[in-house]
């Protein structure tokens, strides 16, 4: 063999080494909600970030419910997803009321993303300001057993509410809701979402709106630690000139038990040092931390991602 082909031959095998066992041979399958929310185009660009970064196949797949996407990781048919803390507790505990009917134990935890905000929405001539002035109005809360719908549940449970006292309670997507507040077809409508979503900002422009308040004192009663209080910055949508209390609930990035500690930690490696692809992606992840990443994990953190967070040092 001449000096060149020894030195061709070393590179070659050099470069196999730099390239994880799994590379040639795995796709990594990414998990998201719709395609109109915040998880598909952040999923999208996580998914670029994994296949440019670790050399793989990266596919991104698209679900409606929360339970679909974890189902698919507790299965083993997808390696990471995106998922709310609620639903995320739910699927751990085995919750049957969520739709979980016995624990999802393969979950493991990548990291803490960005937090949602609940908006309970009302036309602003409605005259209605507070949880109170909700009985006997008619509301839509979201498909059944969506992560919205079960927020629904809890927040008025809290709040001394229930579904009897409400002229009627429909079941449809945020979409649909919208138009029929519109319409003036009901009264109230509710949303889990980033702050300033597309979606709101368009509502509020072409419709006053007003944001019904969550008190504190209505979070303290929610047994749930996914529930936590938070606030809706004044000027967030058309309309609002003070902060609003509500409820937030974190979203996380979720692998699975069968995942190699290699893989879960090029994934982990992946997300942090793309981040600005995901804020160019959508401007949720601007509240995507590094220091924050560990925050109320649901689930047990893999090891690859710990592996990850010790060379960081935010792992003793």
């Amino acid at each position: 063999m001449s000096t060149l082909s020894r030195i061709v031959a070393c590179c070659a095998f050099a470069l196999a080494l730099a390239v994880p066992a799994h590379a040639a041979e795995q796709t990594v399958r990414v998990v998201t909600g719709s395609a109109r929310g915040a998880y598909y185009p952040l999923g999208v660009a996580l998914a670029d970030m994994i296949g440019d970064t670790m050399k793989v196949k990266a596919s991104v797949q698209t679900t409606r419910r929360s339970f679909e996407i974890l189902d698919l990781l507790q299965s083993g048919r997808a390696e990471i997803a995106f998922a709310p803390a609620d639903s995320l507790s739910h699927a751990w505990r085995g919750r049957e009321q969520a739709g979980f009917k016995a624990p999802f134990d393969k979950l493991r935890g990548i990291a803490a993303l960005y937090p949602n905000y609940i908006h309970i929405i009302v036309r602003a001539d409605s005259g209605i300001t507070t949880l109170v002035e909700l009985k006997g109005k008619r509301i839509s809360v979201g498909p059944q057993k969506s992560p919205i719908e079960l927020n629904a549940r809890v927040i008025f449970a809290a709040a001394g509410l229930s579904y009897p006292d409400f002229a009627n309670v429909a079941y449809l997507p945020f979409g649909e809701s919208i138009e029929l507040l519109k319409d003036r077809k009901v009264d109230v409508i509710l949303h889990s979402a980033e702050l300033d979503t597309s979606t709101l900002r368009d509502l509020a422009k072409n419709l006053p709106v007003v944001i019904v308040p969550i008190p504190v004192e209505v979070t303290r009663k929610i047994a749930d630690p996914a529930y936590v209080a938070a606030a809706i910055p004044a000027g967030t949508y058309r309309g609002q000139t003070t902060d609003v209390p509500t409820v937030a609930l974190q979203n996380y990035l979720v692998t699975r038990e069968g995942v190699s500690v290699e893989l879960a930690y090029a994934m982990t490696r992946a997300l942090w040092t793309g981040l600005e692809q995901l804020v160019t992606a959508h401007p949720a992840a601007k509240a995507i931390e590094l220091g924050h990443a560990l925050d109320a994990m649901p689930v047990p953190l893999h090891p690859g991602a710990a592996r990850y967070y010790k060379e960081m040092g935010l792992i003793r």
